[in-house]
């Protein structure tokens, strides 16, 4: 079986992941970067449209022109990056298996830092099995990634910054997005996404869900009905809608198996997508030398991702003896700034509120342990 060597392994290669990468590599540590996907850069390179905030968080810049300066950056680093290889477990003894181009492996490193992204929720109701359902993530890689259409009629479930920007990405690509729907009785992403889609004449329906999808064995249609205060179905409202697709924008959930299999302790936040490990700021989890970055640690935007990887990387090179306990306390204030000002303002604050109450339950366990991030 082959053996890979390193000091830093990263699993994912993905904004938090690169940005990793390349604050490790920079500062001169060994590191190897692992995605199972064929070419890296993960979500960023499904992301057309411009990102918000300020320039520093590459306000303007669209989601593809940031991935390929990323990996400009990691070439210029030094970090290796190994496509085509799924982790499969990482285990107490701090080794990690691989399946490397078909072909099973053992990576051995110092540290390890976990950016493995996070995966889409599923909707379970009749006809949610036929061909032409799926998550909003895999239509914005068919039309961004693959150059295929998903339909010609769609139906969005979720209003969701995700459901919002992949429906205007879906007409951008050629589309007829017939409706959006959402169960809730407020549309739950940021208004400049819904204002596009809806000047674009696309009724964005509340309070309503999908009761069954019509069809033998493709999507022909949908089958609405108005939903109560309690979510409970208002009988009588039911109505049809034709269409051939239809993508569920319902949430993500944080892939945390690596996670659970090194032995990390857990914190349940619903709001950011489920059980979470528990990290300092560092990005340290309770098991010394496992480091979380991105939407493992919590769903929140590609941004807050590229920070968290930044300063799991500059923590990490930090504890190899890369950097100076001053240089990386620098570092690591620019970061915690930048983050400070992502977390803020009416969509930030809850987000800044989880993260804190995730920072304190590290502190808790601390104590609980002695002091220390141990097992």
């Amino acid at each position: 079986m082959k053996k890979f060597e390193t000091e830093i392994a990263i699993i994912g290669a993905g904004s938090a992941g690169l940005s990793a990468a390349i604050q490790a590599a920079s500062a001169g540590a060994k590191v190897l970067v692992i995605d199972e996907n064929k070419r890296p850069g993960g979500q960023l390179f499904k992301q057309i449209h411009k990102f918000f905030g300020s320039q520093e968080h590459k306000a303007g810049i669209r989601g593809y022109h940031i991935g390929e300066e990323l990996l400009r950056q990691v070439e210029e680093s030094g970090a290796e990056v190994m496509l085509d290889s799924l982790a499969y477990g990482l285990f107490p003894n701090l080794q990690m298996g691989l399946i490397h181009q078909g072909k099973a492996a053992v990576v051995e490193a110092k540290k390890y830092i976990i950016a493995a992204g996070a995966k889409e929720n599923y909707l379970a109701f009749p006809g949610s099995t036929l061909p032409g359902v799926m998550g909003a993530g895999a239509a914005q890689t068919m039309i961004n990634i693959n150059r295929v259409l998903p339909g010609k009629k769609i139906v969005m479930v979720g209003s969701g910054n995700v459901g919002l920007i992949v429906s205007y990405q879906l007409m951008q690509a050629g589309a007829e997005v017939v409706s959006l729907v959402e169960a809730a009785d407020k549309i739950g992403g940021y208004a400049v996404h819904a204002g596009k889609i809806r000047r674009a004449g696309v009724p964005i329906l509340t309070s309503t869900t999908i009761k069954r999808i019509l069809g033998e064995t493709e999507v022909t249609g949908v089958e609405l009905v108005d939903l109560d205060s309690s979510f409970a179905e208002i009988p009588g409202s039911e109505r049809i809608i034709d269409c051939d697709t239809v993508c569920l924008a319902v949430g993500l959930n944080p892939m945390t198996e690596l996670a659970w299999m090194a032995g990390c302790q857990f914190e349940y936040l619903a709001p950011f997508g489920g059980h979470v490990p528990l990290h300092d700021e560092n990005m340290e989890t309770t098991v010394p030398g496992v480091y979380v970055a991105g939407d493992v640690t919590g769903v929140e935007e590609a941004s807050t991702a590229m920070e968290e990887g930044n300063l799991a990387g500059i923590a990490a090179a930090e504890a190899l003896g890369y950097l100076t306990p001053a240089d990386a306390a620098e570092k690591k204030q620019a970061v915690y700034h930048r983050l400070a000002v992502l977390r803020s303002g009416p969509f930030g604050e809850r987000r800044r509120q989880l993260k804190q109450k995730q920072l304190a339950a590290m502190e808790t366990y601390k104590k609980k342990m002695g002091g220390a991030a141990v097992q």
